[in-house]
């Protein structure tokens, strides 16, 4: 995320470092997630940036800052692949069995009969089980 986002996190940064000095207070960091619709305390913003303060200063230089923005991003990646894997798993085992991808597939308007599911499953079987738990069904979304 970061290697083809670095300018624009970089212009975000400089936006939100509202007195310059190149580094952003839990105060400025408030403030910015404020502006985008994301409200939380000053003893939230503290919190956040003592997690990514990697120097001890109690503020967030831009590569503690975009570090916090690739966690965060990936916690909302994780978030919604499991949400979808819920979708998928119906059938309250925690897994993705074929008759379940069948359901699914049927409600998308993409059936597929129970062999062609199961062929699905297959190819990212990793354990061989017949079923995708969450860790091989987040392989397969990565493709």
């Amino acid at each position: 995320m970061r290697s083809n986002g670095v300018g624009e996190y970089e212009e975000v940064f400089r936006s939100f470092d509202e007195d310059g000095d190149g580094k952003l207070s839990p105060a400025e960091l408030r403030s910015c997630m404020r502006i985008i619709g994301d409200e939380m305390n000053l003893d939230e913003a503290e919190a956040l940036v003592q997690s990514f303060d990697s120097d001890g200063d109690g503020l967030l230089a831009m590569e503690e800052f975009f570090r916090m923005v690739e966690f965060e991003g990936g916690v909302e990646e994780e978030k919604e692949l499991r949400e979808a894997f819920a979708m998928y798993e119906m059938d309250g085992q925690g897994c993705i069995t074929p008759k379940s991808l069948k359901r699914m597939l049927s409600k998308l308007g993409a059936s597929r009969d129970l062999s062609t599911c199961e062929v699905m499953i297959q190819r990212f079987d990793i354990n061989g089980d017949g079923v995708l738990c969450f860790e091989e069904f987040k392989n397969m979304m990565a493709i």
